[in-house]
């Protein structure tokens, strides 16, 4: 089965951002699963990428279905062993933008147990973050997480009673259902912004950015918070 982006999205279609022969980083839309397993829907990014590119892909990692950004795929067993090795030890660099309700302090770390997957014991935990910039009640923060868990960036930032715009789960009905009124904003706002690994046949090191796109980026402008989240974006990661 071909598996295509749902033409009636808002949101851009797929972006590849980075391929050669070992992986590919595309640019995952908000809305779409990474992979079937805790859902099962027609169509995910893996099957989307895989008819894209015209090759079998491995995957690595998953992103929440509500935000969008870098998510990376291997093209072949070597690069699948290396890469899940490298997000195993926590060598690989995520950087990620989120939009909150509050503001959190200017800059810190979240060291608080959560679990690995549903109905899993709680294990340790940690997201370092920064805040970049205001609008009022609001805040854009950047957010490094040190562990993969379940939900992880939305259950800390919620732990800092500072919950994403958009989030259903753990955020605030009033505050999503305004940003939904007023700038037509109906997505999680959590994007994977930039991602670092070391390439597993050359082992260079692999910066790929993820410019804002679609109604996060539009929002965002709405707020004069577009400059603050460009420049995140464009940083280096700290060795």
């Amino acid at each position: 089965m071909t598996c295509e982006l749902g033409s009636e999205s808002a949101e851009p279609a797929l972006r590849i951002l980075y391929q050669d022969e070992s992986c590919v980083v595309v640019d995952k839309p908000s809305g779409m699963i990474v992979h079937r397993g805790w859902a099962n829907d027609d169509c995910d990014l893996l099957r989307v990428t895989r008819d894209a590119i015209g090759r079998y892909v491995y995957p690595l990692h998953r992103l929440d279905r509500g935000a969008s950004g870098a998510v990376l795929f291997a093209l072949n067993e070597h690069a699948a062993r290396t890469l899940n090795r490298g997000f195993a030890e926590g060598s690989i660099g995520k950087r990620y933008l989120a939009l909150t309700r509050g503001h959190p302090p200017e800059h810190g770390l979240v060291d608080h147990p959560i679990p690995r997957a549903p109905g899993e014991e709680r294990v340790p935990a940690q997201t370092e973050y920064q805040r970049l910039g205001t609008f009022e009640r609001y805040a854009l923060v950047a957010v490094w997480p040190k562990t993969g868990r379940l939900h992880q960036i939305r259950r800390h930032l919620k732990h800092l009673s500072c919950p994403l715009i958009g989030d259903v789960r753990y955020g605030k009905g009033e505050h999503n259902r305004w940003f939904r009124e007023h700038y037509a904003f109906e997505r999680l706002a959590l994007h994977a912004a930039a991602l670092r690994f070391v390439h597993p046949l050359t082992e260079q090191p692999i910066t790929v950015r993820v410019p804002l796109v679609g109604s996060f980026a539009r929002c965002l402008a709405a707020l004069s918070l577009q400059d603050a989240a460009n420049a995140a974006i464009a940083r280096d990661f700290a060795d």
